[in-house]
């Protein structure tokens, strides 16, 4: 049983071949074997690059199996094609398209599979990428948000610096008016006089300023310090909202790409390894000498070109023979008398009917 399914995923004709030597049977049921773990293999590799874009087992195992079962067709079709002939260059030139073809088709069932193999360093440079990726957009959202903010903060350190000045000025003022009462400066008289009491009313209106200075400040510094710390949550709420963006960069493509970075040399040998398998099929056809399958399948091609041939001749010798005899009666026929007559009477009685009724048009027309 497990010998003639793997005949028909070899497109062989079981008939033939069960009246074929062993070695006939051996050689397609291996043909026919290679096929049908080419489309596993296909299947597995499929399936496993549709969940990376799927995210769903369901799915992926059931695109995988219309993706397996067409790679099964095509390779079956492509090794059932080949007709083996007397030279082998015109036999590679008949498959040269059927193997561009498996090529093609073991780079796709390949990329896959290097993935799922290669899935931990393929992991790493996701991770790389990703680190970068989140870095980036961090410096993206801040350059939208730091200009404001800084502008903000100016603003803040202004506020300040001119409560500073204030302070400053009044503390100056304080020493003036102490140093004058103590005779150091000033008038260097000892005791609170004019000048003392003159200089001790300009601090204190200054100090009353300086308290209203910081009581205003400390307003409008609160405010924008409040403004402040909108910006900033508005600047982390942005970063957290794309970073799952950033965290789903796990996608086909990403893989592919990350598989790209690594090196080429294992990748390459699992590509021909595919190549090998893919074409196998195809090449031992063309490589393996004509066997008695083979002269039976063309002796039965034989045949039925002979029999398509002998009813196309037939079938123009019986066309010939009917147009020489039709001929010879419409040759005959011409010949009799009563048929002469009888359409020469039609034809007077067809003259008639025209004249007549072109003779009423013509009256309905003068009226």
């Amino acid at each position: 049983m497990l010998k003639n399914f793997f005949w028909m995923c070899s497109g062989a004709d079981p008939d033939l071949l069960n009246n074929s030597p062993k070695s006939e049977q051996i050689k397609y049921a291996g043909i026919g074997g290679t096929i049908f773990f080419t489309a596993v293999m296909a299947f597995i590799s499929s399936s496993y690059a549709l969940y990376t874009v799927f995210d769903n087992l369901y799915t992926s195992i059931a695109f995988g199996l219309i993706w397996g079962l067409l790679i099964f067709n095509l390779d079956r079709f492509i090794v059932s094609t080949i007709k083996k002939r007397n030279s082998f260059w015109k036999e590679l030139i008949q498959a040269s398209p059927r193997i561009v073809l498996a090529v093609i088709i073991a780079v796709v069932i390949s990329k896959p599979l290097e993935m799922k193999i290669f899935e931990k360093e393929i992991n790493q440079v996701l991770l790389t990428q990703k680190n970068a990726m989140t870095v980036q957009n961090q410096q993206q959202i801040a350059q939208q948000f730091t200009p404001e903010i800084d502008r903000i903060q100016s603003e803040i350190q202004a506020l300040k610096n001119d409560v500073t000045a204030k302070e400053k000025e009044v503390n100056d003022l304080y020493e003036t008016y102490i140093a004058e009462a103590e005779g150091r400066k000033g008038t260097l008289l000892i005791g609170k006089g004019p000048v003392y009491k003159e200089k001790r009313q300009k601090h204190d209106a200054l100090l009353q300023e300086l308290q209203q200075l910081k009581e205003n400040n400390k307003v409008k510094i609160s405010e924008k310090e409040t403004l402040v710390a909108q910006l900033r949550n508005q600047q982390e709420t942005q970063v957290s909202s794309s970073q799952p963006i950033i965290d789903g960069f796990d996608g086909l493509m990403a893989r592919m790409n990350a598989l790209g970075k690594l090196s080429w040399f294992p990748s390459f040998f699992i590509f021909l390894l595919f190549v090998a398998i893919e074409t196998a099929p195809v090449l031992a056809k063309i490589m393996a000498p004509k066997g008695a399958y083979d002269l039976k399948f063309e002796a039965q091609e034989d045949a039925l070109a002979v029999w398509v041939s002998q009813q196309k001749n037939q079938r123009a010798a019986m066309l010939t023979t009917d147009m020489a005899l039709n001929e010879k009666v419409y040759y005959d026929v011409t010949e009799d008398e009563e048929v002469y007559t009888y359409k020469k009477q039609k034809a007077k009685d067809l003259l008639k009917l025209q004249s007549d009724i072109f003779f009423k048009k013509q009256s309905d027309i003068l009226g």
